[in-house]
């Protein structure tokens, strides 16, 4: 897509929008803290989109939730975990993510920065993302294989844990393991069929030989390296 196809559809009143670079994909595939080293190195602006996604933007949920006629609360654990299917639950997860994509987009539209901006999480999605891109290559889609999902449910704390108190915390686990991976699937799809680069992590690289493949995915548009101090 042109920058003036992007102008004349998202509004972008700084120009950030255009100057991002999106890393979208599964969840456990280590989007985060690639994204992270990556900012270390080149001095980039990080969006986490999680973070966001869990706290800045939750009056914008209640709000919507209360406009659509719904409680404002959230709903009933076990309704979301436990009594219901992955399917569902992943049909859900993909309804919401073009409402919650635009409050992503408000935050980056505010965004200022002499570098560019560099933008992680599961909710940007590529078939989201794609109206604002000028080029493919400011994309990557990371996911990981079935192998490194299940060592990442295993080694990683945050992953293996489950938050929401419910009746059956076996089964909401098996429930959401089987909701990420249906997500994930969808989201290769989407790239795939955009041009969008899949990268899919199985674990035999570590987290800095990950980031410089999609350092170099991103290169036309990264600052030179920071220069580090003896």
């Amino acid at each position: 897509m042109t920058e003036d196809a992007t102008d004349s559809q998202v509004w972008d009143p700084y120009g950030t929008l255009r100057r991002v670079l999106w890393v979208g994909g599964g969840q456990w595939a280590g989007k985060s803290t690639v994204t992270r080293l990556l900012a270390d190195r080149y001095g980039l602006t990080c969006y986490n989109y999680d973070y966001h996604d869990a706290r800045g933007h939750n009056d914008r949920r209640i709000a919507r939730r209360i406009r659509l006629g719904h409680p404002p609360a959230d709903p009933d654990p076990d309704a979301t975990w436990v009594n219901t299917t992955p399917q569902d639950m992943a049909a859900e997860t993909l309804a919401g993510f073009p409402v919650r994509f635009e409050w992503a987009l408000d935050d980056l539209r505010a965004l200022v920065s002499g570098r560019p901006v560099i933008a992680e999480g599961w909710g940007l999605r590529p078939e989201l993302v794609a109206p604002v891109l000028g080029s493919p290559r400011q994309m990557v889609v990371m996911v990981p294989t079935e192998a490194f999902r299940d060592r990442q449910l295993r080694e990683l704390p945050r992953a293996a844990a489950f938050g929401p108190r419910v009746s059956d915390p076996a089964r909401a686990q098996r429930n959401r393991i089987e909701r990420d991976r249906l997500v994930a699937d969808d989201a290769v799809r989407s790239a795939r069929r955009l041009g969008i680069r899949v990268i899919e992590v199985d674990g035999t690289r570590d987290a800095d030989a990950v980031a410089d493949i999609v350092a170099d995915h991103f290169r036309p548009y990264l600052p030179p390296l920071e220069k580090r101090d003896p």
